[in-house]
């Protein structure tokens, strides 16, 4: 059984720690066993990992996180990246052309679906693997995993059964409910309905054959050249809701959908992470601080105070799902992103009358990370190394430095740098298209830039 895990979202419900590039299924607000700090994909990965199912998984995601998840979970991950962001169905469509032309996948293969940061027990995921057995058994075209709810929640999506054709191991389908009102969710209750927790399995011919009926390639690098071709619709539209023969099987025990403050803050271990006070009088109060000033929270009950780079958020936790629809279409830059690399904060950024911008950003390179070699067409940078050494090339020449030295890199000049400790510097750009975009990258590791570099100076 192959796996795909969905990594997308926009950030905004759990505003401003998350944003475009830091969804929250990046933010390291978790526990893990040893008490460190994880974030949701780190502890999903880790639960695959221990059921020896990394191994058969891909990630499918937007090209703006492919960088933190490799920061977080390795290198050596399996990651399908969408061209533009379209909806679930381009995205699994990518990713089933994928296992068939680079995952040595029959079309007979069972493949499940499922998001990367749901909060479950262990086995969940070996549930999950039941599935195939489940598809087998029914000869059915879709097989889902449905929770056994705990109470009638209007947040939820339910699986409706046909409770004369199902039995007390396989649910038959009769069909589905989004997020009902109260009263409507108690009845469906008492239907034995599940709730849709986004995990399902098919074969992989499901959807290599719907792709052969559209016209579309079935090769994943024509699929992805020709991605706009795909429709922008959601998984459940295009497939579920056109298949007939459905079957589901149950999943009893802990599974939350940490997609707003107050879930995930349930789930923190800790009131307090970074700089913060609490008074004592202060009941059911948590504090997620990334900035470097203090935060004092006095004499106040129920509420969540979050801090970074992008904002800060002030809220009563039952108001805190309405973040999203507060801050509507806030446009920003990340003010924050984790890259392979390490990771770097923007401290500010100033756009002059002139539409000269300046934009000054703390810089982390990790132990034996490196930048790709680089140039730029519409900015200058100057770094003030703050900590570390490093090795830099620039202008074709290699030299060290440390803290205290300042580097000067004029529009156009390629470059790279590599951490031989940890390695953080001041960056301040000057120009006037101060955008990821005018990052062109020449060579990305380290072995081929000094390659590159013994070549010319030979």
């Amino acid at each position: 059984m192959k796996l795909v895990l969905l990594s997308g979202g926009s950030g905004k419900r759990l505003w401003p720690l998350s944003n475009d590039a830091r969804s929250k299924q990046f933010l390291k607000v978790l526990r893990n066993d040893e008490n460190e700090l994880q974030s949701m994909v780190q502890r999903v990965w880790n639960q695959l990992y221990k059921l020896g199912l990394t191994q058969s998984a891909v990630i499918a995601t937007s090209k703006t996180q492919v960088e933190m998840i490799q920061s977080q979970i390795g290198q050596n991950v399996s990651i399908v990246v969408e061209p533009e962001r379209r909806d679930t169905f381009p995205a699994i469509a990518l990713a089933a052309t994928y296992l068939y032309t680079y995952g040595n996948t029959s079309r007979d293969e069972i493949v499940g679906v499922l998001p990367v940061d749901p909060y479950v027990e262990d086995k969940f995921f070996a549930r999950l693997l039941d599935l195939e057995d489940a598809l087998k058994s029914s000869n059915a075209e879709l097989a889902l995993m449905g929770v056994k709810p705990t109470f009638p929640s209007e947040k939820y999506g339910y699986i409706v059964p046909d409770v004369e054709k199902s039995t007390e191991d396989l649910v038959k389908v009769s069909h589905f409910k989004e997020k009902p009102q109260t009263e409507e969710a108690k009845l469906l209750l008492e239907q034995k309905a599940l709730w849709n927790c986004g995990v399902f399995a098919f074969k992989l011919n499901k959807i290599i054959s719907l792709l052969e009926k559209k016209g579309l390639p079935t090769s994943y690098d024509e699929l992805s050249a020709n991605y706009s071709l795909l429709p922008t619709i959601s998984f459940d539209y295009e497939v579920v809701e056109k298949t007939e023969h459905i079957i589901a099987i149950q999943y009893n025990g802990e599974w939350k959908d940490l997609g707003t403050w107050n879930t995930l803050t349930e789930e923190m271990g800790s009131n307090i992470l970074g700089k913060a006070n609490i008074s004592k009088d202060s009941k059911n109060v948590h504090v997620i601080n990334e900035l470097d000033i203090p935060i004092s929270v006095l004499g106040l009950s129920n509420i969540l105070v979050a801090a970074s780079p992008d904002g800060i958020l002030v809220t009563d936790k039952d108001a805190s799902p309405r973040v999203k629809e507060l801050i509507g279409n806030l446009e920003q830059r990340p003010m924050y992103e984790e890259r392979r690399w390490g990771w770097y904060r923007v401290l500010e950024h100033t756009v002059y009358e002139d539409n000269t911008e300046v934009l000054t950003k703390r810089i982390k390179i990790s132990a034996g990370k490196n930048l790709s070699y680089q140039y730029h067409n519409y900015r200058r940078e100057v770094w003030t190394i703050v900590k570390g050494e490093g090795v830099l090339l620039l202008n074709d020449e290699f030299r060290v430095i440390r803290p205290g030295d300042m580097v000067d890199i004029p529009i156009s000049n390629k470059h790279a740098v590599k951490a031989v400790t940890d390695l953080e510097f001041i960056e301040v750009q000057t120009g006037t298209q101060l955008v990821e975009e005018d990052n062109h990258r020449l060579l990305l590791s380290w072995d081929e830039i000094e390659e590159m570099a013994y070549v010319l100076n030979k």
